[in-house]
């Protein structure tokens, strides 16, 4: 009897563990931090964070990066914390906490956390912009028909509904100059257009977009710029502030490491009032970006968990974090880049590309090409064929080695001779 009661208060203690944690809401401390002069061997120690499936290579992180083991396990402590306190936390330490978080990314992004809020993903924080605005008959809107299909899909909603029009441009793969890209779209600006879409990195071949320099274009033209920025946050250095934009949105379970279902969504305080909410929201005065985020009940473990994931990134360093991302994709890109029959449809300019690189075979379909890879060779990837571009989105992550690559390499050069 005596040992049952011993045992039974040892499983209470244990499941009160979280509160005491928790009840100052402090960020769980990570693991120490390594430290090393040998790059390879500190790249080794990265792999050993993550838990990887060992039945393929997988080179699509794009679509969504697996959380480090660090961050995981910050992430079961805060799900189990919200289970156990259930209704208590909602009603009480909830809106702080998701606070806490939005004052880190705040801070990570380079914004006033008065003009950030947390969303699900880029998909609904951008379309929360294109469906927000105000649209009149014969206004127009430009864009690119490599943007992201959700978003132009929901612009092609608005010209249905409210009659207003899509002037929609092609992005070259391999442009001569930052100045042909701003041309492209100044031209298809008229004294109608109201919003100018662009993507920060397009999401099919990795293109980063000068997008400080089409901002100040459609700026001098009075054109505001919505940013789709699902894929260089935690990819690419860069702050918010920098870029000049108007709107700007992002997923953090792309490469900032997040849980499924966590993005963010930007606006320049003085353009907050005149957005309209996606979902009825009267408790926030029309200027207060809080307004904009009316989500329901959601599962806010996700939106706690963003510390883990931000202390993780920042123990790494951005900088050196996008220099390995730049270098991965490099390194295979470089041994391909003039073999016959493979091309390459990422810019090979290092400023204009980081992880994210295309390719593609001569002769075969982008979706053989994926089946060929997983079957034959056991590598994982996504096949792309719309918009002018057709092969495989390559995407590798902090935990790809080279060995990794070069098997990659290895297979594509197998199918493009055979």
């Amino acid at each position: 009897m005596n040992s049952k009661r011993n045992f039974l208060k040892s499983l209470l203690l244990t499941a009160a563990l979280p509160i005491t944690l928790k009840a100052k809401n402090l960020a769980d401390e990570l693991p120490a931090v390594w430290t090393t002069e040998e790059e390879p061997d500190y790249w080794k120690k990265i792999r050993n964070d993550y838990k990887l499936k060992p039945d393929y290579i997988n080179l699509e992180n794009g679509y969504y990066s697996i959380m480090a083991q660090p961050v995981m396990e910050g992430y079961f402590k805060d799900l189990q914390w919200v289970n156990m306190e259930g209704s208590y936390y909602m009603r009480t330490v909830q809106t702080e906490n998701k606070q806490k978080s939005k004052e880190q990314l705040a801070e990570l992004l380079g914004c006033a956390s008065e003009e950030l809020i947390i969303t699900r993903n880029t998909t609904e924080s951008l379309d929360t912009i294109i469906s927000g605005i105000d649209w009149k008959p014969g206004d127009d809107a430009v864009m690119a028909e490599q943007d992201y299909g959700s978003m132009l899909d929901m612009f092609k909603q608005q010209a249905k509904r409210y009659g207003m029009v899509n002037k929609i441009i092609s992005i070259p793969l391999h442009p001569k100059s930052d100045e042909e890209i701003v041309g492209l779209y100044e031209k298809a600006i008229t004294p109608k257009t109201k919003l100018l879409m662009v993507c920060h990195m397009i999401n099919i071949t990795g293109h980063i977009l000068p997008i400080k320099k089409i901002c100040n274009m459609a700026h001098s033209k009075g054109v505001e710029v919505l940013v789709d920025g699902a894929h260089t946050v935690a990819h690419i250095d860069f702050k918010i502030s920098d870029l000049n934009c108007d709107y700007f949105g992002s997923s953090l379970h792309k490469w900032l490491g997040v849980p499924l279902g966590v993005g963010i969504l930007y606006v320049k305080k003085e353009k907050i009032k005149q957005i309209w909410p996606l979902f009825g929201e009267l408790a926030f005065k029309e200027e207060d970006i809080r307004k904009l985020n009316h989500t329901g009940t959601i599962s806010v473990a996700s939106d706690i968990a963003i510390k883990h994931a931000v202390n993780y990134h920042n123990s790494i360093g951005m900088k050196r974090k996008e220099e390995r991302l730049r270098f991965l994709q490099n390194y295979w890109t470089d041994k391909i880049k003039d073999v016959k029959k493979i091309k390459l449809n990422t810019p090979k300019d290092p400023q204009r590309s980081c992880a994210i690189a295309n390719v593609g075979v001569e002769g075969i379909k982008p979706s053989d090409l994926a089946k060929t890879l997983l079957q034959k060779y056991k590598i994982w990837t996504v096949a792309i064929d719309s918009s002018n571009v057709q092969g495989v989105r390559i995407t590798p992550q902090l935990f790809t080695t080279t060995e990794e690559l070069d098997k990659f390499v290895i297979a594509l050069k197998e199918i493009a001779s055979a």
